[in-house]
């Protein structure tokens, strides 16, 4: 009860600057709250001591709600703190003022590497120079996505709140606990969003080494990454992931299979491989012949060490917590462990960052956990009765965690993982081998590497049979059961899911009970599916069949097709191969011309792999190293050929024409280099944009001689990074916006709204409409949306 208190508090209370509460009402009222329900406790007791009553039972109720309302209260003051903290930091008024200053910030997550070529060098260079390899043989620079907390602002000490951004031409060896110095322009996240500030650096970036304690770490990641590379194969790619839970190597098909088979969490570092390296230390202390708190000490610097290593995700600072709670109980010589200590680290973590409550990997850690806790041994039990002891608990591990995790996973994806229990009970027994001997193989390459190496070939085993088990199991037919999305289908899937146990596991009922409880599961899975099912063929069916545009419902990502007689066009493939492919089914297209990459963020390109063996043509701006090849190199394997373009390239598709408009050679690689395609069409006039910034917006806007036109993809998701005087040059009639829901970034915001309001366009989000689909319609275009919302109209030319 505490746990779940302390957690919905934190939910609401980082959500509560955007809804425009004030971020110390909740906190105040519960600490009135709790100190009403002490003193109802101790009153209740009081009148019943020594008397046995309602009183004593209503105290010792109120004891321990007093005890949820202050882990609540807690919580949400460590919030508001922490609100008011980002309110007061000089980087909110600079934000306000759109001006540039000097900040200083200590890295608090590895850093992820983004190779970048150099702007002196061609895209045309590009493609000669690396063959679709990915290695550059031009200058090369390194940009950085990092995570940090601000320190100094223009050299002044500040209270310290996490910050994001890009930095670039940064040693690619930069790391965690690094210090960086550089100048920059801030902008405010929501107040639901952990990052408070978003930076863009306007200077060089100087960097300050981490402390030893922290800088050990790096060098052993990347050298165990680099020896990974050796082995070759999908195993090779998954072994720092099962050992340290690096996922660099993870290619985007994997990646799919793994979700697509519930596996994923394989290769995410979690309770499991903190416990394996707390036993170990404690056993090593133990043989040893040290006493109890030497060896708890000993077990604690290991477990720290360990997470340094694998760098501090939510999930293995959970597990980390908690083992540490368990491991003070065992120091004291009481019992620990358990529901009590998954409590207790919860509360404590949220107390240290409430934002924690709104991190799916944070939720699904604590679910897999309460899972294991609670359910593994009874359906053991149960499971034994018609099958051999072990492998009853073999299944009923896995089970366990995924009954537990299925609901947070709907919430992620409306759908259930048909062969997820059966893919885990193939691959269970794999995981642990292959994280011990890849952790073993990490620890000992720097030092003896041919022992070292010979453990990653020990480790590589059960990896490609993990890959293996992925790979087969995703590949087989009827693999998703479709679920109603968000919170209702979380909500429902939940019920189910307990009247399902309830079956199984608790006391035996009664005849007409248990008809009564199993007609109510088979009514709600079956009602759920004609709505999800039935929604579906209705949708097929009312979508117009000559349409001509369509904005797919990609999330937070970017996916619009073109359509010109029999020619079609895909500009940008979206985060996701999977919604990619369903937005595909749903238009019924099977075959892709033209696809055009404006540029390399993975939620433009992420889903190319459902239009491998479809495409023919690719269009792309400036390579950028493993990430374009990552994206490229399937699609040339399946036969299609890419050109790298710039301002100036031309074509047609169909009875459509196309123009590049952007951009310009030698434009380095990131959002600035995004490919701006203008299409004239019997029927309208577009510009898409992808996630051209306000600079190059500003730029294009000089050299490309634009004019009217009846539609504009909206640059960036609807970003704050917007040069007005594009908009109003352009004049169009509809703005598509690709956008997810609840996307965090604040997209699309209000001054993009209100931009889009004063040059009359229509703003259409696939965040409200779904996918959006434009028709011809006499001397306009008429508009269809997936949702029915967002409302209809025409675009006149």
């Amino acid at each position: 009860m505490p746990a779940a208190a302390a957690w919905a508090a934190a939910w609401l209370v980082v959500a509560a600057p955007d809804a425009g509460v004030p971020q110390w009402v909740a906190p105040t009222w519960l600490w009135v709250l709790a100190a009403a329900l002490l003193l109802a406790a101790l009153l209740g007791h009081g009148y019943g001591y020594g008397i046995r009553g309602r009183a004593s039972r209503l105290g010792s109720v109120a004891a321990t709600a007093s005890i949820a309302a202050v882990a609540a209260a807690l919580v949400a003051t460590s919030a508001g703190i922490a609100l008011s903290a980002r309110d007061a930091s000089p980087l909110a008024r600079a934000a306000d003022a759109r001006s540039t200053v000097a900040v200083v910030i200590e890295l608090t997550a590895a850093p992820r590497a983004m190779v970048s070529v150099s702007p002196a060098w061609s895209a045309t260079q590009a493609v000669e120079d690396d063959d679709r390899t990915g290695e550059a043989s031009g200058p090369v620079r390194s940009s950085m996505r990092i995570e940090g907390r601000i320190v100094r602002v223009d050299g002044a000490a500040v209270a310290p709140v996490p910050v994001s951004g890009i930095v670039d031409a940064v040693p690619a060896t930069l790391q965690l606990g690094a210090v960086l110095c550089f100048r920059a322009r801030a902008s405010p996240e929501p107040s639901v969003e952990a990052s408070a500030f978003r930076l863009r650096a306007q200077s060089d970036v100087e960097v300050a080494a981490p402390p030893a304690w922290l800088g050990w770490s790096a060098g052993l990641r990347t050298g165990f990454a680099d020896a990974a590379t050796r082995l070759g194969g999908d195993g090779g790619a998954l072994v720092p992931g099962l050992a340290i839970g690096d996922t660099s190597a993870v290619g985007e098909p994997l990646d799919a299979a793994m979700k697509a088979s519930s596996l994923s969490h394989l290769t995410a570092v979690s309770g499991a491989n903190c416990a394996i390296v707390t036993a170990a230390a404690f056993a090593l202390a133990a043989a040893l012949g040290l006493r109890r708190g030497i060896r708890v000490i000993i077990a604690l610097l290991a477990l720290g060490a360990f997470v340094v290593l694998v760098t501090p995700e939510s999930s293995v600072v959970r597990a980390a917590v908690m083992a540490v709670v368990v491991l003070i109980a065992v120091a004291a010589g009481r019992p620990g462990g358990g529901l009590a200590a998954l409590a207790l680290a919860v509360v404590v973590l949220l107390v240290v960052d409430p934002w924690y409550a709104r991190d799916y990997g944070f939720a699904l850690s604590v679910c897999a956990t309460a899972g294991l806790l609670v359910l593994a041994g009874p359906l053991s039990r149960a499971l034994a009765r018609v099958m051999p002891v072990p492998f009853a608990v073999m299944l009923g591990v896995p089970l366990a965690a995924q009954l537990a995790c299925q609901p947070v996973l709907v919430l992620l994806d409306p759908a259930i993982a048909v062969y997820g229990v059966p893919a885990n009970l193939l691959a269970a027994p794999a995981a642990p081998l292959g994280t011990v001997a890849g952790l073993i193989g990490c620890l000992l390459l720097p030092v003896l590497p041919s022992l070292g190496y010979a453990a990653m070939q020990l480790a590589w085993l059960p990896a490609q049979w993990i890959a293996v088990v992925a790979n087969t199991l995703a590949a087989l037919p009827g693999g998703r059961l479709p679920w109603l999305p968000d919170a209702p289908g979380a909500l429902l899937l939940a019920v189910c899911t307990a009247l399902a146990l309830r079956l199984v596991l608790g006391r035996p009922l009664g005849r007409r009970a248990r008809t009564s409880m199993v007609a109510l599961l088979v009514i709600a899975v079956a009602v759920q599916l004609g709505v999800v099912v039935g929604g579906q063929v209705i949708t097929r069916i009312s979508r117009p069949g000559d349409w001509e545009v369509a904005a797919c419902d990609v999330g937070q990502g970017d996916a619009v097709l073109l359509r010109s007689g029999e020619a079609t066009a895909l500009i940008d493939a979206g985060p996701d191969p999977a919604v990619l492919t369903r937005c595909l089914d749903l238009l019924g297209v099977e075959r892709i011309d033209l696809l055009v990459l404006t540029h390399w963020d993975a939620d433009h390109v992420g889903g190319v792999a459902a239009v491998e063996g479809m495409v023919t043509t690719v269009l792309h701006g400036p390579l950028d190293g493993e990430r374009s090849s990552r994206a490229l190199d399937p699609l040339l394997a399946e036969g299609a050929e890419a050109t790298a373009v710039t301002a100036g390239a031309h074509g047609a598709l169909g009875r459509t024409q196309w123009r590049i408009l952007w951009p310009v050679p030698d434009t380095p690689p990131g959002n600035d280099a995004s490919v701006v395609l203008e299409v004239a069409a019997p029927s309208y006039r577009g510009v898409f944009l992808g996630d051209l910034g306000e600079d190059a917006q500003r730029r294009m806007l000089t050299d490309s001689g634009l004019g009217r036109v009846d539609l504009v993809k909206v640059a960036h998701h609807g970003s704050a990074d917007q040069r007005d005087a594009l908009y109003e040059r352009l004049g169009a009639s509809v703005g598509l916006i690709g956008v997810g829901a609840d996307n965090g970034y604040g997209h699309p915001t209000d001054r993009l709204l209100e931009l889009l309001e004063r040059t009359r366009t229509m703003p259409l989000r696939t965040d409200l409409s779904g996918t959006i689909v434009l028709s011809p319609d006499g001397n306009g275009m008429r508009v269809w949306s997936e949702r029915g919302v967002g409302g209809a109209g025409a675009m006149h030319g």
